[in-house]
Protein backbone atom coordinates (compact mmCIF):
# COMPACT_ATOMS: atom_id res chain seq x y z
CA UNK A 1 0.00 0.00 0.00
CA UNK A 2 1.61 3.23 -1.21
CA UNK A 3 0.60 6.20 0.92
CA UNK A 4 1.66 9.64 -0.27
CA UNK A 5 2.40 12.41 2.22
CA UNK A 6 1.48 16.11 2.02
CA UNK A 7 -0.27 15.46 -1.28
CA UNK A 8 -1.92 18.31 -3.20
CA UNK A 9 -5.63 17.76 -3.91
CA UNK A 10 -5.89 20.53 -6.49
CA UNK A 11 -6.49 18.04 -9.31
CA UNK A 12 -8.93 16.03 -7.18
CA UNK A 13 -11.60 18.67 -6.54
CA UNK A 14 -13.55 20.48 -9.25
CA UNK A 15 -13.17 23.86 -7.54
CA UNK A 16 -9.43 23.48 -8.13
CA UNK A 17 -8.61 24.49 -4.55
CA UNK A 18 -4.93 23.87 -3.83
CA UNK A 19 -4.93 22.30 -0.37
CA UNK A 20 -2.95 19.31 0.89
CA UNK A 21 -3.84 15.95 2.36
CA UNK A 22 -1.56 14.84 5.17
CA UNK A 23 -1.82 11.29 3.75
CA UNK A 24 -3.30 10.13 0.43
CA UNK A 25 -4.10 6.72 -1.04
CA UNK A 26 -6.06 5.42 -4.06
CA UNK A 27 -8.26 2.34 -3.68
CA UNK A 28 -8.79 0.22 -6.79
CA UNK A 29 -10.75 -2.59 -5.13
CA UNK A 30 -12.45 -3.54 -1.86
CA UNK A 31 -9.25 -5.00 -0.44
CA UNK A 32 -7.54 -1.62 -0.86
CA UNK A 33 -10.40 -0.01 1.05
CA UNK A 34 -10.02 -2.48 3.92
CA UNK A 35 -6.28 -1.85 4.00
CA UNK A 36 -6.83 1.91 4.11
CA UNK A 37 -9.18 1.55 7.09
CA UNK A 38 -6.56 -0.49 8.93
CA UNK A 39 -3.79 1.98 8.10
CA UNK A 40 -5.85 4.95 9.29
CA UNK A 41 -6.49 3.16 12.59
CA UNK A 42 -2.84 2.24 13.10
CA UNK A 43 -1.67 5.78 12.27
CA UNK A 44 -4.28 7.41 14.49
CA UNK A 45 -5.78 9.36 11.60
CA UNK A 46 -9.32 9.98 10.46
CA UNK A 47 -10.29 8.51 7.09
CA UNK A 48 -11.75 10.96 4.57
CA UNK A 49 -13.30 9.34 1.49
CA UNK A 50 -13.01 11.30 -1.74
CA UNK A 51 -15.01 10.47 -4.86
CA UNK A 52 -14.92 12.76 -7.88
CA UNK A 53 -14.44 15.87 -5.76
CA UNK A 54 -17.36 17.49 -7.58
CA UNK A 55 -19.58 18.27 -4.61
CA UNK A 56 -17.06 19.42 -2.02
CA UNK A 57 -15.44 22.71 -1.12
CA UNK A 58 -12.09 22.25 0.59
CA UNK A 59 -11.42 25.11 3.00
CA UNK A 60 -8.15 23.96 4.57
CA UNK A 61 -5.50 21.26 4.63
CA UNK A 62 -6.82 17.82 5.59
CA UNK A 63 -4.98 16.23 8.50
CA UNK A 64 -6.32 12.76 7.67
CA UNK A 65 -5.81 9.79 5.41
CA UNK A 66 -7.62 10.83 2.25
CA UNK A 67 -8.90 7.77 0.42
CA UNK A 68 -9.56 8.33 -3.28
CA UNK A 69 -12.07 5.75 -4.52
CA UNK A 70 -10.91 4.57 -7.95
CA UNK A 71 -12.83 1.27 -8.22
CA UNK A 72 -13.67 0.70 -11.90
CA UNK A 73 -15.80 -1.68 -13.97
CA UNK A 74 -19.37 -1.82 -15.32
CA UNK A 75 -21.16 -5.13 -15.77
CA UNK A 76 -24.61 -6.53 -16.50
CA UNK A 77 -25.55 -8.79 -13.59
CA UNK A 78 -29.26 -9.50 -14.22
CA UNK A 79 -31.74 -9.25 -17.06
CA UNK A 80 -35.44 -9.94 -17.51
CA UNK A 81 -38.00 -9.14 -20.19
CA UNK A 82 -38.20 -5.45 -19.33
CA UNK A 83 -35.08 -4.47 -17.38
CA UNK A 84 -31.34 -4.90 -17.00
CA UNK A 85 -29.38 -4.58 -13.78
CA UNK A 86 -26.08 -2.75 -14.27
CA UNK A 87 -23.46 -2.69 -11.52
CA UNK A 88 -20.68 -0.11 -11.59
CA UNK A 89 -17.59 0.50 -9.50
CA UNK A 90 -17.79 3.50 -7.20
CA UNK A 91 -14.86 5.16 -8.99
CA UNK A 92 -16.48 5.06 -12.44
CA UNK A 93 -17.08 8.54 -13.85
CA UNK A 94 -20.85 9.11 -13.82
CA UNK A 95 -21.04 10.16 -17.47
CA UNK A 96 -19.19 6.97 -18.47
CA UNK A 97 -22.00 4.94 -16.87
CA UNK A 98 -24.63 7.01 -18.69
CA UNK A 99 -22.83 6.47 -21.99
CA UNK A 100 -22.48 2.72 -21.31
CA UNK A 101 -26.21 2.39 -20.59
CA UNK A 102 -27.17 4.26 -23.76
CA UNK A 103 -24.92 2.04 -25.86
CA UNK A 104 -26.82 -0.94 -24.45
CA UNK A 105 -30.11 0.64 -25.54
CA UNK A 106 -31.27 1.18 -21.96
CA UNK A 107 -33.31 4.02 -20.53
CA UNK A 108 -33.32 5.69 -17.14
CA UNK A 109 -30.12 7.72 -16.88
CA UNK A 110 -30.37 9.94 -19.96
CA UNK A 111 -31.79 12.96 -18.08
CA UNK A 112 -28.83 12.73 -15.70
CA UNK A 113 -26.27 13.15 -18.47
CA UNK A 114 -23.09 15.14 -17.82
CA UNK A 115 -23.58 15.46 -14.07
CA UNK A 116 -20.04 15.66 -12.71
CA UNK A 117 -18.69 13.18 -10.21
CA UNK A 118 -18.43 9.44 -9.70
CA UNK A 119 -20.91 6.59 -9.35
CA UNK A 120 -20.13 6.09 -5.67
CA UNK A 121 -20.97 9.68 -4.77
CA UNK A 122 -24.25 9.68 -6.70
CA UNK A 123 -26.46 7.89 -4.13
CA UNK A 124 -25.05 9.94 -1.25
CA UNK A 125 -26.41 13.08 -2.90
CA UNK A 126 -29.36 11.42 -4.68
CA UNK A 127 -28.29 13.34 -7.76
CA UNK A 128 -31.04 14.68 -9.98
CA UNK A 129 -31.74 16.83 -13.01
CA UNK A 130 -34.49 17.57 -15.53
CA UNK A 131 -37.26 15.72 -13.71
CA UNK A 132 -35.29 12.60 -12.77
CA UNK A 133 -33.50 11.59 -9.58
CA UNK A 134 -31.09 8.72 -9.05
CA UNK A 135 -33.57 6.96 -6.76
CA UNK A 136 -35.81 6.21 -9.77
CA UNK A 137 -33.30 3.67 -11.13
CA UNK A 138 -31.29 2.79 -7.99
CA UNK A 139 -31.49 -0.86 -6.93
CA UNK A 140 -28.84 -1.39 -4.25
CA UNK A 141 -25.25 -0.66 -3.37
CA UNK A 142 -22.33 -2.48 -1.86
CA UNK A 143 -20.41 -0.84 0.96
CA UNK A 144 -17.89 -1.50 3.70
CA UNK A 145 -18.70 -0.45 7.25
CA UNK A 146 -15.67 1.42 8.57
CA UNK A 147 -16.03 0.44 12.23
CA UNK A 148 -16.42 -3.30 11.64
CA UNK A 149 -14.90 -3.73 8.14
CA UNK A 150 -17.98 -5.78 7.28
CA UNK A 151 -19.26 -5.76 3.69
CA UNK A 152 -22.91 -4.77 3.38
CA UNK A 153 -25.58 -4.70 0.68
CA UNK A 154 -27.80 -1.67 1.23
CA UNK A 155 -31.20 -1.50 -0.47
CA UNK A 156 -33.12 1.45 -1.83
CA UNK A 157 -35.56 1.58 1.08
CA UNK A 158 -32.72 1.79 3.59
CA UNK A 159 -31.08 4.71 1.80
CA UNK A 160 -33.92 7.09 2.79
CA UNK A 161 -33.57 9.16 -0.36
CA UNK A 162 -34.84 12.74 -0.36
CA UNK A 163 -34.21 15.91 -2.33
CA UNK A 164 -30.40 15.88 -2.76
CA UNK A 165 -30.30 13.78 0.36
CA UNK A 166 -29.82 10.26 1.70
CA UNK A 167 -29.05 8.47 4.93
CA UNK A 168 -25.35 8.75 4.06
CA UNK A 169 -25.47 12.53 4.49
CA UNK A 170 -26.95 12.50 7.98
CA UNK A 171 -27.60 9.44 10.17
CA UNK A 172 -24.91 7.32 8.49
CA UNK A 173 -22.48 10.11 7.63
CA UNK A 174 -18.94 8.74 7.71
CA UNK A 175 -20.11 5.23 8.57
CA UNK A 176 -19.79 3.42 5.22
CA UNK A 177 -17.55 3.46 2.17
CA UNK A 178 -19.49 2.72 -1.02
CA UNK A 179 -17.68 0.34 -3.38
CA UNK A 180 -20.26 -0.55 -6.06
CA UNK A 181 -23.73 0.65 -7.08
CA UNK A 182 -26.41 -1.26 -9.00
CA UNK A 183 -29.06 0.35 -11.24
CA UNK A 184 -32.17 -1.27 -12.73
CA UNK A 185 -32.64 0.24 -16.17
CA UNK A 186 -35.48 -0.19 -18.63
CA UNK A 187 -35.53 -1.67 -22.11
CA UNK A 188 -38.74 0.28 -22.75
CA UNK A 189 -38.37 4.05 -22.97
CA UNK A 190 -40.77 6.46 -21.30
CA UNK A 191 -39.34 9.89 -22.12
CA UNK A 192 -39.37 12.74 -19.60
CA UNK A 193 -38.98 15.96 -21.57
CA UNK A 194 -41.24 18.48 -19.85
CA UNK A 195 -38.54 19.80 -17.51
CA UNK A 196 -36.11 22.56 -18.35
CA UNK A 197 -35.55 23.20 -22.04
CA UNK A 198 -35.41 19.59 -23.26
CA UNK A 199 -38.40 19.80 -25.62
CA UNK A 200 -37.24 23.11 -27.07
CA UNK A 201 -33.69 21.86 -27.50
CA UNK A 202 -34.86 18.71 -29.29
CA UNK A 203 -36.74 20.94 -31.74
CA UNK A 204 -33.71 23.17 -32.23
CA UNK A 205 -31.63 20.07 -32.96
CA UNK A 206 -33.91 19.22 -35.91
CA UNK A 207 -37.15 18.08 -34.25
CA UNK A 208 -35.42 14.94 -33.03
CA UNK A 209 -37.56 12.13 -31.57
CA UNK A 210 -37.34 11.81 -27.80
CA UNK A 211 -35.16 8.70 -27.71
CA UNK A 212 -32.80 8.13 -24.76
CA UNK A 213 -29.81 9.03 -26.94
CA UNK A 214 -31.40 12.27 -28.18
CA UNK A 215 -32.57 13.31 -24.72
CA UNK A 216 -29.03 12.76 -23.48
CA UNK A 217 -27.65 14.88 -26.32
CA UNK A 218 -30.17 17.63 -25.54
CA UNK A 219 -29.34 17.59 -21.82
CA UNK A 220 -25.62 17.75 -22.56
CA UNK A 221 -26.16 20.70 -24.89
CA UNK A 222 -28.22 22.55 -22.27
CA UNK A 223 -25.71 21.91 -19.50
CA UNK A 224 -22.77 22.98 -21.65
CA UNK A 225 -24.57 26.22 -22.54
CA UNK A 226 -25.51 27.06 -18.95
CA UNK A 227 -22.78 25.59 -16.76
CA UNK A 228 -19.04 26.26 -16.80
CA UNK A 229 -16.65 23.38 -17.52
CA UNK A 230 -14.76 22.62 -14.26
CA UNK A 231 -11.67 21.90 -16.36
CA UNK A 232 -11.71 25.55 -17.44
CA UNK A 233 -13.30 27.35 -14.47
CA UNK A 234 -13.31 25.80 -11.02
CA UNK A 235 -16.82 25.07 -9.72
CA UNK A 236 -18.98 22.37 -8.14
CA UNK A 237 -22.16 22.91 -10.13
CA UNK A 238 -25.17 24.15 -8.16
CA UNK A 239 -23.91 25.53 -4.87
CA UNK A 240 -27.37 25.94 -3.28
CA UNK A 241 -30.49 23.78 -3.14
CA UNK A 242 -33.80 25.07 -4.44
CA UNK A 243 -35.75 26.00 -1.29
CA UNK A 244 -39.27 24.75 -0.58
CA UNK A 245 -41.54 27.12 1.34
CA UNK A 246 -45.15 26.91 2.61
CA UNK A 247 -47.84 27.79 0.09
CA UNK A 248 -49.08 30.72 2.19
CA UNK A 249 -45.59 32.17 2.40
CA UNK A 250 -45.21 31.86 -1.37
CA UNK A 251 -48.54 33.64 -1.92
CA UNK A 252 -47.32 36.59 0.14
CA UNK A 253 -44.07 36.71 -1.83
CA UNK A 254 -46.08 36.58 -5.06
CA UNK A 255 -47.83 39.79 -4.04
CA UNK A 256 -44.47 41.52 -3.50
CA UNK A 257 -42.69 39.90 -6.45
CA UNK A 258 -45.28 39.06 -9.15
CA UNK A 259 -42.76 37.34 -11.44
CA UNK A 260 -41.39 34.94 -8.82
CA UNK A 261 -41.60 31.38 -10.19
CA UNK A 262 -42.69 28.42 -8.09
CA UNK A 263 -43.49 24.74 -8.49
CA UNK A 264 -46.26 23.34 -6.30
CA UNK A 265 -45.41 20.29 -4.20
CA UNK A 266 -48.52 19.63 -2.13
CA UNK A 267 -48.65 22.33 0.54
CA UNK A 268 -45.12 23.46 -0.34
CA UNK A 269 -43.77 25.46 -3.26
CA UNK A 270 -40.26 24.96 -4.62
CA UNK A 271 -38.68 28.27 -5.58
CA UNK A 272 -35.70 28.36 -7.99
CA UNK A 273 -32.68 29.54 -6.02
CA UNK A 274 -31.15 30.83 -9.25
CA UNK A 275 -34.04 33.28 -9.67
CA UNK A 276 -33.65 34.57 -6.12
CA UNK A 277 -29.90 35.07 -6.50
CA UNK A 278 -30.24 36.80 -9.87
CA UNK A 279 -33.00 39.10 -8.62
CA UNK A 280 -30.79 40.06 -5.69
CA UNK A 281 -28.14 41.23 -8.15
CA UNK A 282 -25.42 38.61 -7.60
CA UNK A 283 -25.32 37.08 -11.08
CA UNK A 284 -21.96 37.65 -12.77
CA UNK A 285 -20.41 39.41 -9.76
CA UNK A 286 -16.67 38.85 -9.44
CA UNK A 287 -14.52 39.34 -6.36
CA UNK A 288 -10.88 38.87 -7.24
CA UNK A 289 -10.27 35.19 -8.03
CA UNK A 290 -13.82 34.06 -7.20
CA UNK A 291 -17.36 35.01 -8.10
CA UNK A 292 -20.85 34.08 -9.26
CA UNK A 293 -21.08 32.65 -12.76
CA UNK A 294 -22.25 35.06 -15.45
CA UNK A 295 -24.77 32.64 -16.96
CA UNK A 296 -25.90 30.54 -13.98
CA UNK A 297 -26.18 32.33 -10.62
CA UNK A 298 -26.47 29.01 -8.76
CA UNK A 299 -22.82 28.35 -9.59
CA UNK A 300 -20.00 29.90 -7.55
CA UNK A 301 -16.69 29.81 -9.36
CA UNK A 302 -12.94 29.88 -8.78
CA UNK A 303 -11.27 31.67 -11.68
CA UNK A 304 -7.88 30.50 -10.47
CA UNK A 305 -6.01 30.93 -7.22
CA UNK A 306 -9.09 31.38 -5.06
CA UNK A 307 -9.31 29.86 -1.62
CA UNK A 308 -12.11 27.78 -0.17
CA UNK A 309 -12.59 30.23 2.69
CA UNK A 310 -13.24 33.02 0.18
CA UNK A 311 -15.96 31.01 -1.53
CA UNK A 312 -17.53 30.18 1.84
CA UNK A 313 -17.58 33.87 2.74
CA UNK A 314 -19.21 34.73 -0.59
CA UNK A 315 -21.86 32.05 -0.12
CA UNK A 316 -22.67 33.40 3.35
CA UNK A 317 -23.12 36.92 1.98
CA UNK A 318 -25.52 35.59 -0.65
CA UNK A 319 -27.46 33.63 1.97
CA UNK A 320 -27.75 36.69 4.21
CA UNK A 321 -28.92 38.87 1.31
CA UNK A 322 -31.58 36.37 0.21
CA UNK A 323 -32.88 36.11 3.79
CA UNK A 324 -33.10 39.90 4.04
CA UNK A 325 -34.78 40.43 0.66
CA UNK A 326 -37.09 37.39 0.49
CA UNK A 327 -37.19 35.86 3.96
CA UNK A 328 -35.88 32.58 2.51
CA UNK A 329 -32.90 30.65 3.83
CA UNK A 330 -30.78 29.04 1.13
CA UNK A 331 -29.19 25.72 2.03
CA UNK A 332 -25.84 24.71 0.57
CA UNK A 333 -25.79 21.70 -1.72
CA UNK A 334 -21.99 21.56 -1.66
CA UNK A 335 -20.28 19.93 1.33
CA UNK A 336 -17.72 22.06 3.17
CA UNK A 337 -14.57 20.22 4.27
CA UNK A 338 -12.48 22.17 6.78
CA UNK A 339 -9.38 21.57 8.91
CA UNK A 340 -11.18 21.62 12.27
CA UNK A 341 -12.81 18.23 11.82
CA UNK A 342 -9.61 16.17 11.67
CA UNK A 343 -8.56 16.19 15.31
CA UNK A 344 -8.55 12.50 16.26
CA UNK A 345 -10.90 11.79 19.18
Amino acid sequence: MKIRENFSLRAYNTFGIDIKARLFFEAHNSEDVLEAISQADSLGKHLFVLGGGSNVLLVGDIDALVLKIAIQGIEKTEEDEDTVLLKAGAGVIWQDLVHFSLNMGLSGLENLSLIPGTVGAAPMQNIGAYGVELQSTFDHLEAIEIATKNRKIITKATCAFGYRDSIFKNKWKGRYIITRVAFRLSKKHQPITSYGDIERTLKEMGSLPATPENISRAVIKIRQQKLPDPKKIGNAGSFFKNPSIPLGEFSLLKERFPTIPGFRLGELVKVPAAWLIEQAGWKGKRFGAIGVHEKQPLVLVNYGGGEGSEIVALSEKIQADIREKFGITLEREVNLIGPDEWAKT
